[in-house]
């Protein structure tokens, strides 16, 4: 298990490198200057001029882009262009809201997705069944702005309960301001949760280790839960993980929505003021945690099923049959 993890780790530098040089040629190609969005459209050539030095981007973009990977070796991301910050304190300061929100999207994710896909697989082809099925499919369709601001209208504006804009300051402020934002990111995620348990669910529900711990009296309660839900939870796990990483790295446009202090809305932000060093630090910040998060999924996947674990050159015990 232990080179498994540190080989997984060396094959993350490669996708680093690939993600800075393409997000650092892509914002240094499109238009726009940053020194002339620094200093305003009143300012003289001159000016101008003595920023771009300043900035470096004087240079060859070969040149800068070494330079920036030479400083990234250091552990330096550089200093924002918009208020000659460091990036790294700013992406740090930012990274708690959008984990928060993503976790948050997942809980309602797991709430409503997982208890539905299981009864759609236990009615399968009933009412209910094609119901959930009919909602995932919409949920899965439906952009996640547009789901935003209807809750926005219906939850904000109409009625009041909740607000739109911001994130609360003290606990149960902050529990009311993730409502709406929670929400939105969770409706998506729940709908492929659905989808993605029933199928699981349909695999396991009909095997003969099934049938065999009904005919010992064990509850249906406990076979669900103990014996099927047990060994379709690998694929599950994988569609959780893949969205939790998604939302960690995807949720600027609800963060821009509901003006949400995170990460995402920084990178907008950044994005619209082409802050390049700003840019490169929340991508290869994203990119880090959505690598860490597959990561912990597939060590994940040895405590869900110990065979696996063999695989990755750990002991695992003899088991007849199946896990359960």
């Amino acid at each position: 298990m232990g080179k498994y993890i540190l080989r997984r780790l060396v094959m993350m530098i490669p996708v680093l490198f690939g993600v800075t040089f393409i997000v650092f040629f892509i914002m240094s190609l499109t238009p726009g200057d940053p020194a002339a969005i620094i200093l305003g459209d009143q300012a003289s050539g001159e000016a101008l001029a003595l920023k771009r030095i300043e900035l470096g981007l004087d240079k060859p973009l070969l040149v800068r882009y070494a330079t920036y990977m030479g400083n990234l070796l250091r552990g330096d991301l550089g200093l924002s262009y918009r208020n000659q910050i460091p990036v790294a304190g700013q992406v740090w300061d930012k990274f708690p809201n959008t984990a928060m929100l993503a976790v948050a999207g997942i809980i309602v994710a797991l709430i409503i997705g997982i208890p539905v896909g299981i009864l759609s697989a236990k009615k399968q082809y009933t009412f209910m069944d094609n119901s959930s099925m009919v909602l995932s499919l919409v949920g899965v369709s439906m952009p996640n702005f547009w789901l935003g601001l209807l809750l926005s209208l219906l939850f904000a504006l109409k009625l009041g309960w909740l607000p739109s804009q911001g994130m609360g300051q003290g606990f149960f402020p902050l529990l009311r301001s993730l409502v709406l934002p929670a929400l939105t990111l969770g409706t998506g995620v729940a709908a492929t949760v659905v989808r993605m348990t029933r199928s699981s669910m349909l695999e396991v529900i009909r095997q003969d280790y099934i049938a065999t711990a009904r005919a010992k009296g064990i509850t249906e309660k406990q076979v669900t839960n103990k014996h099927m839900l047990k060994n379709a939870l690998i694929p599950i796990v994988t569609a959780v993980g893949l969205q939790f990483g998604h939302l960690l790295g995807g949720a600027m446009l609800t963060e821009t929505i509901f003006s949400w202090p995170g990460l995402g809305r920084l990178m907008v932000d950044s994005i619209t003021s082409k802050d390049i060093p700003m840019v490169l630090g929340s991508v290869i910040f994203m990119a880090v945690m959505f690598s860490f998060v597959n990561l912990l999924v597939d060590i994940l996947y040895a405590f869900l099923d110990p065979r696996i674990k063999s695989q990755y050159g750990g002991p695992a015990k003899r088991r007849k049959g199946v896990v359960a």
